[in-house]
């Protein structure tokens, strides 16, 4: 089966499962390794389209729970879709809401053909099946989307990522069976919580399938950060090759290194910009908390190297102003330089790996930042 997108590995590491490539969409080529800022409702919170071309952006996420809530997905498609809804004309993926569906384990009811759920909204009652979240999906648009799947908490028994796998697995087909816009690319994504036996099966079951690409779901949900790496070490050998893999959820940067050395080619999180909201800025010293009374005379700007607006233009005396003083700009600012933070460690990534020094970059890399993680066994 062809797939709208064309995926092309252009360097391997020789010394890690690291892979530099390019992800060619219907709506441009996204560069890998490569971090999707995240859009929930169709916007990622205080940018503007234009201001993330700037950064570099090319992918970004948007969700599908929230945006079949509000505004809906027949809105959505009757102003044109999303790339014209939200005027982003770049690559676009959508989330199934498998995650934030479960997340809402008091509100929902999962049976074999979908689940249940309440809206966080206003409490109305609403069902996703593999085939409506497949019309959702078609209805918004997005050049990649992913079917619905059951993601379980953790930690879970075994015999509940075992029936999450067997209902993922069949949704998956149903989804597949379900879709039929052909400029979409359709992934499947693996699950198998922390057991590394059904993480393997599952990545053989959906690597079994006429999908265009893998999500690897159900992990950064609070499982220790050595036992993720011990997951993705698990299952990314039993993925295909040759289809491009995409780790849902995750993006502190040290998690970005390792799972980009683990063979990771994008990823998506709210992290970076959920920081900025909270007042904090990553910087090669690492993460800064501008609440903190330090910064109250820091004429030195973020960081010293850094190129984006927010660094050549203000001190961190007059960010902690303004994120004391809650004022709008400084969570814009702050956003600003946290995206333009993530993305070019992302392009430093893929450049190490394309010129063969992945290793010593990443060594380099490691000792520096504070909250650096084991390399690969």
């Amino acid at each position: 089966m062809s797939h709208p997108i064309q995926f092309n590995i252009l360097a391997r590491d020789a010394t890690s499962w690291a892979r530099a490539g390019e992800l060619h969409t219907p709506h441009g080529v996204i560069p890998t390794p490569y971090l999707a800022p995240v859009g929930t409702a169709a916007t990622v919170k205080s940018v503007s389209p234009r201001e993330l071309r700037e950064l570099g952006a090319s992918l970004i996420l948007a969700n599908t729970y929230h945006l079949a809530l509000r505004p809906g997905a027949d809105l959505v498609a009757e102003m044109g879709g999303l790339h014209r809804f939200m005027a982003w004309d770049g690559p676009i993926l959508t989330d199934s809401g498998g995650f934030q569906v479960f997340s809402l384990a008091p509100m929902r009811t999962l049976t074999p053909d979908g689940v249940r759920f309440r809206s966080h909204i206003d409490g109305s009652e609403h069902v996703f099946t593999p085939e409506s979240v497949m019309d959702i999906e078609m209805k918004l648009g997005a050049d990649i989307i992913m079917p619905l799947d059951v993601c379980p908490p953790y930690p879970a028994t075994r015999e509940e990522n075992e029936r999450a796998l067997d209902l993922t697995h069949a949704w998956a087909a149903r989804c597949l069976a379900a879709h039929d816009r052909p400029d979409q690319a359709v992934y499947g994504i693996v699950q198998g919580g922390v057991y590394a036996d059904l993480r393997r099966a599952s990545a053989e079951a959906i690597g079994g399938l006429a999908v265009a690409g893998i999500g690897i779901g159900g992990l950064s949900v609070g499982e220790p950060k050595e036992m993720m790496l011990a997951m993705l070490e698990a299952q990314v050998p039993c993925l295909p090759d040759g289809l491009p893999r995409h780790l849902l959820g995750v993006g502190a940067p040290e998690d970005l290194v390792a799972g980009a050395a683990r063979g990771i080619d994008t990823f998506d999180c709210v992290l970076p910009t959920r920081e900025a909201r909270h007042g904090s800025a990553w910087t090669p010293e690492g993460r800064l908390n501008l609440k903190n009374a330090r910064f109250q005379r820091d004429a030195a700007p973020l960081d010293p190297t850094c190129d984006c607006y927010t660094c050549q233009t203000f001190s961190r005396a007059y960010l902690r102003h303004l994120v004391k003083a809650d004022e709008l700009l400084g969570l814009r600012l702050l956003t600003i330089h946290n995206l333009a933070f993530v993305l070019r460690l992302m392009r430093e990534v893929r450049a190490a790996i394309l010129d063969g020094r992945f290793a010593s970059w990443r060594a380099d890399w490691e000792a520096r930042w504070p909250r650096a993680l084991p390399s690969l066994a």
